[in-house]
C-alpha cells in the first residue's frame, strides 16, 4: 500500500468517525427535542393548561351572606344591606403608585387610607386579594367603571354589609360584626377556612356567640379576562351558602321603649318571663351605634367611646356588678325562714341603729322604724331588723340560698362578657383575701353591702324564681320551638288552663324550697312593700291589672362618713360620681304572675326613687303586649 492510499484510509476513516458522531448528535438532539415536547403536551398537559387558564381565568371569592337576627315577633334586629367594594390583587398592579394616584383623584382615598393600605398590603401575599375600600357610594362605584379600563388590577364588587337599629336600643345584644383579625384567624379554624376578602365576623354579643353557624360559607365567581386582566365575560357562579337565621326572645317595642327610659341615665332593665325564661328585654344605657363599626370606626369616635364615664360599650345587664342592696333582703328572709332561725312573727326594736364591738351599723331612717316582725321589715326595708336576721342566719347559710336562686354564676352562660359575680361566704374570704371572716361582716350582707356583686341579670332572674313559687328556670334569648320541648315537659300537667295561662302544679321541675309557705309569705311581703302604705314603693304602684309587687334597693359604693350623717346630706347634694346606685326588682301581675323585672340605675340615690318609676312604666308596657305575645307562644306550643 503506497502512502498516498495509507493516508487517504486515514482521512476517510476520521470523516467517517466524525460523521457518525454528528449524526449520534443530531439523533440526540431529535430525540430530546420529541422527549421534551412529550413531556410538556402529554405528561404536563394538565400543569400548563392550568398555569395558561389562570393567565386566561380569574377567581373571586364572593364574601358569605350572614344570617339575620330578628326579635321574638319577626322584626330584624340584625339585617344585611347592600354596598359597594372596590377590591384589587397586588400582583396585577403594574405600578402601584399611579394606581393610588387615580384613586385619589376617583374616591375618598386619602394619604392615611393610603399608608394603611400598605401597612397591610405588607402583611399579605401579592396574589391575595385585599380590600381598598368597603364601602363606597353610588358615585364612587359609578366613576370607578367608567375609568376601569386604566386601572389594572382593581375591581368594583357589589357585595352585602351588616346593618343594624340606629337607635342602639339591642346594641348590647347584638354585638357588632368587623374584619376578621389576625387574632381572630388564629382562634378559629372555621376563619381561616372560609377567610375571603371582606369577611366580617362577630366581636360581641349574639353575632359572637352565633358566629359558627350565622357566617355562612363563601361562593365563587369566575371570569375569562384578556391580557391587561380585564373582564371580558362571566363564566361561572357557584352561589355561596347563607347563614342561618335566628330568632330572640327579645320584644323590639319593648326594647324601645325601655331605652327612652333610661336614655339619659347609665344602667340596665332587665325583663323575664318567669316560667319559660324567656328575656324580654335586656336593655343597658348608654348605648351605641353598632354600624359604625362594621366599616371601621374612626379613632375620634372611638376615642369618644372610651373616655365616656358612663361606659357606653359594657353590657351592664351581664357585665355590669353591683351590691344588691335591699333587693337580697327577699332571700335573706326565705333564708332565714327556711332554715327555721326565724318566726314571721318575731318583733325587733329598730333605733335607728345597732352596736356590734364598738361599730355602729346604721338603718336608712335616721330615727328607726320602732317595732317591726319580718314582714313589716321587708314592707319598709328595715335594716337594723336584717342585721339581726343576718347574725342569726350566717353567711355560709345566706350564700346557699342565694346561690340557689340564681346569684354568684353565669344567667346564660354563653355570652362571654357576661361575669358571674360574688357571692361569698367564709371560705370564699379565705380563699380570695386571705383572711376569716367578721360577724360584722354578715351584719352588711345582710343589707346586700359588703363583698357581694351582683349583675342586673342575676336579680331578675332571682325574682323570677321567686315569682314562679320557688322553681329552678333556665334563661334563654335564642328562640328555638324545639328547645321549647323541655320547658313543656317539665311544666307538662295542665300547662295551659282554662285561661291559656302557665299552671304552677307540676312534679317535674326543681324546687328551691324545703316549705312552700315560705315563698308565699315572702311574695306576700312584697306585695305589701309595693301596695300597702308605708311600702317603698308605695308610690309607684299600678292598680287592677297591672298591680305587681316589687323590692326597692340602694347599692351603697362608699362608706358614709359621720360628718355626712350629722349634715344630712341628701344623695341629690352629693355630686354624681358619689350618689349611691338605685335598685329596684318586681314581678307582675301580682294575681297569676307571669314577668320579672330588675332595673338597675347607676348613681340614682334611693331605688324608690330613681329605679322603681322605670319599672312601673316598663312593667305596663310588657303587660299590654303580653296577649299578643301569648298567641306566639301558643302558636309555637301547637307546633311543637
Amino acid at each position: 500500500m503506497t502512502p498516498f492510499t495509507e493516508t487517504f484510509q486515514n482521512k476517510s476513516k476520521l470523516i467517517s468517525r466524525r460523521m457518525f458522531i454528528l449524526s449520534t448528535l443530531k439523533i440526540g438532539v431529535f430525540v430530546s427535542i420529541i422527549s421534551r415536547l412529550f413531556y410538556l403536551q402529554i405528561s404536563e398537559n394538565i400543569k400548563y393548561k392550568s398555569l395558561s387558564d389562570k393567565n386566561r381565568l380569574r377567581e373571586w371569592k364572593l364574601v358569605p351572606q350572614r344570617g339575620i337576627i330578628e326579635d321574638y315577633f319577626g322584626k330584624k334586629i340584625a339585617d344585611n344591606t347592600q354596598t359597594f367594594q372596590l377590591h384589587m390583587i397586588p400582583e396585577d398592579v403594574p405600578n402601584m403608585e399611579v394606581l393610588f394616584f387615580k384613586l385619589s383623584r376617583i374616591i375618598d382615598f386619602t394619604e392615611t387610607k393610603k399608608r394603611r393600605l400598605i401597612k397591610r398590603l405588607k402583611k399579605r401575599k401579592r396574589w391575595e386579594p385585599i380590600i381598598v375600600s368597603d364601602n363606597l357610594t353610588w358615585s364612587e362605584f359609578s366613576k370607578l367603571n367608567l375609568f376601569l379600563h386604566e386601572m389594572q388590577g382593581v375591581k368594583p364588587v357589589v357585595a352585602l354589609a351588616r346593618k343594624y337599629s340606629e337607635d342602639g336600643s339591642s346594641s348590647h345584644i347584638v354585638g357588632y360584626v368587623s374584619d376578621a383579625s389576625v387574632k381572630d384567624l388564629e382562634e378559629s379554624e372555621l376563619l381561616r377556612e372560609i377567610h375571603v376578602p371582606g369577611l366580617k365576623t362577630g366581636k360581641n354579643g349574639l353575632e359572637k356567640l352565633l358566629n359558627p353557624k350565622i357566617i355562612g360559607k363563601p361562593g365563587i365567581q369566575r371570569f375569562e379576562v384578556n391580557a391587561y386582566g380585564k373582564r371580558i365575560k362571566e363564566l361561572a357562579l357557584v352561589k355561596g351558602i347563607e347563614g342561618q337565621n335566628f330568632r330572640t326572645t327579645i320584644d323590639q317595642e319593648v326594647q324601645k321603649f325601655s331605652l327612652e327610659l333610661v336614655k339619659e341615665k347609665s344602667g340596665s332593665i332587665c325583663v323575664m318571663d318567669i316560667y319559660t325564661g324567656d328575656i324580654i328585654s335586656l336593655v343597658s344605657s348608654p348605648t351605641f351605634d353598632p354600624n359604625k363599626f362594621v366599616h371601621g370606626i374612626s379613632q375620634k369616635e372611638w376615642e369618644i367611646l372610651i373616655k365616656d364615664k358612663k361606659k357606653p360599650l359594657i353590657n351592664k345587664p351581664m357585665a355590669g356588678l353591683y351590691p344588691p342592696g335591699s333587693t337580697i333582703k327577699p332571700i335573706v328572709a326565705l333564708s332565714a325562714l327556711e332554715n327555721d332561725v326565724i318566726n314571721p312573727k318575731k318583733i325587733i326594736e329598730c333605733k335607728g341603729s345597732i352596736e356590734l364591738y364598738g361599730q355602729k351599723y346604721h338603718c336608712w331612717k335616721e330615727k328607726g322604724h320602732g317595732f317591726m316582725n319580718l314582714r313589716s321589715a321587708i314592707k319598709q326595708s328595715c335594716d337594723v331588723y336584717f342585721y339581726e336576721v343576718a347574725r342569726r342566719l350566717g353567711v355560709d347559710r345566706l350564700s346557699i340560698t342565694s346561690k340557689d336562686f340564681g346569684l354568684g354564676k353565669k344567667v346564660l352562660n354563653s355570652f362571654y362578657e357576661e361575669k358571674a359575680g360574688v357571692v361569698p361566704d367564709t371560705k370564699w374570704k379565705l380563699k380570695n383575701i386571705g383572711k376569716g371572716w367578721v360577724l360584722g361582716e354578715t351584719l352588711i350582707s345582710g343589707i346586700g353591702q359588703g363583698y357581694f356583686q351582683s349583675t342586673p341579670l342575676q336579680l331578675c332572674l332571682m325574682m323570677a324564681q321567686l315569682a314562679n313559687g320557688g322553681y329552678e328556670i333556665k334563661p334563654r334569648i335564642i328562640d328555638d320551638k324545639y328547645a321549647l320541648q323541655p320547658i313543656i315537659d317539665a311544666w307538662r300537667e295542665e300547662f295551659i288552663n282554662k285561661n291559656n295561662d302557665i299552671n304552677l302544679n307540676s312534679s317535674n321541675l326543681k324546687k328551691l324550697y324545703r316549705n312552700p309557705e315560705n315563698i308565699k309569705f315572702v311574695l306576700d311581703a312584697l306585695y305589701g312593700a309595693t301596695n300597702e302604705p308605708m311600702g317603698t314603693s308605695y308610690r309607684s304602684r299600678l292598680t287592677k291589672e297591672y298591680m305587681y309587687a316589687g323590692k326597692t334597693g340602694t347599692s351603697q359604693i362608699r362608706r358614709i362618713t359621720a360628718e355626712e350623717r350629722e349634715l344630712k346630706l341628701k344623695q341629690k347634694d352629693l355630686p354624681y360620681e358619689r350618689r349611691d346606685h338605685a335598685l329596684f326588682i318586681a314581678f307582675a301581675p301580682y294575681k297569676n304572675p307571669r314577668y320579672a323585672i330588675s332595673v338597675v340605675i347607676e348613681h340614682g340615690g334611693a331605688g324608690s326613687s330613681g329605679a322603681a318609676p322605670i319599672a312601673k312604666k316598663v312593667l305596663k308596657k310588657v303587660l299590654d303586649r303580653h296577649k299578643l305575645r301569648k298567641k306566639y307562644q301558643l302558636d309555637l306550643f301547637q307546633e311543637v
